[in-house]
């Protein structure tokens, strides 16, 4: 097996030093390496490489882009993102460009030969610091959803929706909330209009899935 890599960086000390990492490999060769935009997508298509190491900032179209140029065009070239950016908004963009890899500059160099053997077999490698900024953002991500579903959900109608989780009836639910049958009726209509939600059944794995027993005041 032998990974043909392309090196594209501004750098040119930068390509010097992946060259010399890289050449003791011997399942890794390096067919070839650009300084800027134009030059990368010139030798990709001219050289086919199985795997493009790639600074996120190069002259001309940003890493980004080119990262979407290449994996659109060369789809059988996997792209490694190099830089120095911890930034979860780069690692972000760099998912959405199809990047098959994303590690950083100041990471030992395991973690790069790791990422690119792992790009020429379709999978996907991130180094350790770059993979806990990921995890914090998803995390921050699946809050903000969470909390975007509950912002137009009243405390009456969380209450409401666990009762229904408990299996008890409208009625049953009015009177231990003081309420008449057809107001928690139209409660319970509200909430399905509000969640998109067809039956009790879906309001009531709702409730449970996210725990709402801990929402209600």
């Amino acid at each position: 097996m032998t990974i043909k890599v392309l090196l594209v960086d501004d750098h040119a000390v930068v390509r010097l030093g992946l060259n010399t990492l890289l050449s003791d490999e011997r399942e890794i060769i390096i067919v070839g390496e650009a300084a800027n935009a134009d030059q990368a997508m010139k030798l990709v298509d001219l050289l086919k490489p199985d795997v493009v190491i790639l600074d996120i900032q190069i002259p001309g179209k940003n890493g980004i882009e080119v990262c979407k140029s290449i994996v659109s065009q060369y789809p059988n070239s996997k792209v490694v993102m190099l830089t120095s950016h911890t930034s979860d908004e780069f690692i972000t963009q760099a998912i959405r460009a199809g990047a098959s890899g994303y590690v950083l500059k100041q990471v030992g160099n395991e973690e790069l030969l790791r990422a690119i053997k792992a790009a020429y077999a379709g999978e996907m490698a991130f180094d350790t610091q770059s993979t806990t900024q990921m995890v914090k953002t998803y995390k921050k991500m699946e809050k903000e959803a969470e909390d975007s579903i509950f912002a137009d959900i009243s405390q009456r109608e969380l209450q409401v929706m666990v009762l229904v989780a408990e299996g008890q009836s409208n009625k049953e639910i009015g009177k231990k909330l003081n309420l008449s049958e057809i107001t928690i009726r139209n409660y319970v209509s509200n909430i399905l209009s509000k969640l998109n939600f067809r039956n009790r059944i879906d309001i009531a794995r709702f409730a449970i899935q996210h725990h709402l027993e801990e929402k209600v005041d």
